[in-house]
């Protein structure tokens, strides 16, 4: 089998915009599709040349039925089609190892992975209960309900981060100066006007307006970032009575879209903005924790990618994490012996935000972006996902001989 390969350049990200902000009001499959023309344009990428489309989405939005299909219309490619994915937190990971096992069975040269999620304004279902009181039917709350409780355990998100505090011991001062030091990360990237974000990230960010036809408005980069100091940290309470975990240590939900190009060889050299740099995915990992402890999972799933790869975590020159409250990472340097500091460079989402299908797909960007800033290496992405599972990828990042 080919590896899969990713061109370097052929990936992009909007800024992650704290929910109920300026992506609020946007049909996210339509503003997915808005964006990844401009981004393809941009990269002088004809989209032709795109013979499959992957759409990870975990929110519903009206006509979503239609999926992948859909947004390769809205896009200009009403030729190809593609499955839609849900998993989560995990999407993003789980449409990357799909789009690369079509490229290792020579299923297609060029696969568009594109990750929408808007959290802000989700839906409220009705399911028909002919049986109920009167028929009445029974209510979910698309977002809150499912961030309030996991249907397998009944346990909110937050409990399984203070399942995991509890079993390793984790203080909420610990967890605040993780939140320091990542905060401290992320401002790397805004040094000399946001350098590291714009080289995935068009600054400032067009805004459409509602009929996407001209640019109504931008934003400057991530919004709902919160400058957090020591002191401000030392007055919070947990949110959870008797707990650790306070809102400063857990990300926020935001909105946003991402997409990648993941390709062959041969065509990745041919989109690359820089032909000479091969970027390999090497290898996916997925674990399932013990009920209602989700942090576990993304350190077993990581372990899991890095046996698959052969290699060892001590290897890895780059490694990011999603990390939905501090205890994830602290946990992970704990299994693992990584040093806290080496993780997470350049931002993470426990900083920027969190709109569920594309968070994963920026992550692996800025892996990609920092190996190259290096020169070179591997990395590895890894994050948990509801329902106590967890995704991995490992990336290489090295000179490419001439297709």
């Amino acid at each position: 089998m080919r590896p899969a390969h990713i061109p370097y350049g052929g990936y992009w990200s909007t800024p992650f915009v704290k929910w109920q902000g300026a992506l609020s009001s946007f049909h996210s499959l339509r503003l997915a599709a808005w964006v990844g023309r401009r981004a393809l344009a941009a990269r002088n990428i004809d989209p032709a040349l795109i013979e499959e489309i992957i759409l990870g989405m975990t929110v519903p939005q009206q006509g979503a039925f239609y999926g992948a299909p859909w947004l390769a219309s809205l896009m200009g490619m009403p030729g190809i089609t593609g499955p839609t994915i849900a998993q989560a937190c995990a999407t993003s990971v789980r449409c990357l190892a799909l789009s690369a096992g079509q490229i290792e069975r020579e299923q297609a040269r060029t696969v568009l992975v594109v990750a929408a999620d808007r959290i802000s304004n989700g839906p409220t279902l009705l399911y028909p209960q002919p049986g109920g009181q009167g028929g009445q039917p029974v209510v979910e709350r698309w977002i809150l309900d499912n961030f309030a409780g996991d249907p397998n355990t009944s346990l909110a998100m937050i409990a399984t981060a203070e399942n995991a505090a509890r079993s390793f011991g984790i203080s909420t001062e610990e967890q605040h100066e993780l939140v320091l030091m990542r905060l401290e990360q992320y401002r790397a990237a805004l040094a000399d006007d946001s350098a590291f974000l714009r080289l995935f990230m068009a600054l400032p960010f067009d805004l459409p307006d509602r009929r996407f036809l001209d640019i109504a408005d931008a934003v400057s980069g991530d919004v709902g970032v919160v400058a957090s100091t020591r002191d401000r940290l030392a007055e919070l309470s947990p949110v959870v009575e008797g707990g650790t975990v306070t809102f400063a240590a857990q990300t926020h939900p935001a909105d946003g879209n991402a997409g990648m190009i993941v390709a062959s060889r041969e065509r990745a050299a041919e989109l690359s903005a820089k032909p000479g740099i091969a970027i390999r995915l090497r290898a996916f990992g997925q674990a399932r924790a013990k009920p209602a402890f989700m942090p576990e999972a993304s350190a077993l799933a990581a372990g899991d990618a890095l046996r698959r790869a052969g290699i060892d975590v001590r290897q890895c020159d780059v490694i990011k994490s999603h990390n939905p409250f501090a205890v994830n990472d602290i946990l992970f340097a704990r299994m693992t012996g990584v040093d806290l500091a080496a993780m997470n460079n350049f931002g993470c989402s426990l900083i920027y935000g969190h709109p569920q299908a594309p968070t994963g797909l920026r992550g692996v960007i800025e892996v990609i972006e920092e190996l190259v800033l290096r020169g070179g290496g591997v990395g590895l992405f890894h994050g948990c996902a509801a329902g106590d599972t967890g995704m991995a990828v490992v990336i290489e990042v090295g000179d490419d001989e001439p297709v």
